[in-house]
């Protein structure tokens, strides 16, 4: 059994909720179980999970954020600097699932959010599930 640490940002939090009980729902019914952190924004998810492997606590991570475009550019920042930093994680060996959602409005996130439909968090939870039973053959 794995043991997976979600890391949330919590910057729009009704959006957030929908993410986890997708995320969690998916670690439960693969038979693992889970931790959650939170930190403010999705900028922040790459380092929480980069001290949190330091722990060895962990064998697999989901990272989970809402980013809606806005007026000005930081939208484009906050997206990229976010998807490079968890990218760089996977790239170091870490099962990462990246469940941050960059979407135009809140009805967009909404519909990938909420489990009943896209379910994006359930979806960034397999994702890890499934890089850390490929690291598993792959050793």
């Amino acid at each position: 059994m794995a043991h997976v640490l979600i890391a949330e940002a919590r910057f729009y939090a009704h959006l957030n909720d929908m993410l986890l009980d997708g995320a969690r729902g998916a670690i439960e019914a693969a038979g693992h179980s889970h931790e959650t952190i939170t930190v403010p924004g999705a900028l922040e998810l790459p380092g929480a999970v980069a001290l949190a492997a330091e722990s060895g606590n962990y064998d697999a991570f989901v990272a989970l954020g809402v980013v809606i475009r806005g007026e000005t550019y930081h939208f484009e920042i906050v997206a990229g600097e976010s998807a490079r930093g968890l990218m760089a994680l996977t790239m170091d060996g870490l099962a990462v699932g990246n469940g941050i959602l960059t979407v135009e409005n809140e009805a967009q996130a909404i519909a990938r959010a909420n489990p009943k439909h896209a379910n994006k968090g359930g979806g960034a939870a397999e994702a890890a599930l499934a890089l850390l039973e490929l690291k598993s053959k792959l050793s």
